[in-house]
């Protein structure tokens, strides 16, 4: 069936170095499937946090569908990552090194499951974006050039 991109954290590789990317199942409620389905799920404000040998994505925004009316999610419940242990125990691991944390990068559909691709990730400093902002833009300077030749 393929891969279904349904949503993305744009501003992850601006602000963070990402390191080490994971693939992970999410527990989720009947409604809360529908809303991924059509796309109704926001990562800006989403991290992961790791508990008792379990992952939780946490402040994810996952819209309530319409035609569910009472039995509806809550938008930004925490909702369980199924990883396998020595993954989390690696995330955890990680993650007690100062400055990295666990962000997702973008939730799509695979074979009919929803799934989300999260990565270990360090924050940048103002320089570093700057740095990778001049990098861009000179190699964009030498494409134009290349194209009037």
């Amino acid at each position: 069936m393929g891969i279904k991109v349904v949503a993305t954290n744009r501003k992850a590789q601006h602000e963070y170095f990402l390191m080490d990317k994971f693939e992970a199942g999410i527990v989720l409620q009947g409604s809360e499937i529908k809303s991924i389905r059509a796309g109704q799920i926001s990562l800006a404000e989403a991290y992961v946090r790791i508990d008792n040998d379990e992952a939780w994505l946490v402040e994810a925004h996952v819209a309530p569908y319409d035609q569910a009316h009472r039995f509806n999610h809550e938008p930004r419940r925490p909702r369980k990552l199924l990883l396998h242990l020595s993954e989390i125990r690696h995330l955890r691991d990680d993650i007690a090194r100062k400055g990295t944390t666990v962000i997702p990068l973008r939730v799509y559909l695979k074979d009919g499951k929803a799934k989300i691709e999260i990565a270990i990730a360090k924050g940048k400093k103002l320089y570093d974006k700057r740095e990778v902002i001049a990098k861009r833009d000179a190699r964009r300077e030498i494409e134009r050039e290349f194209k009037r030749r």
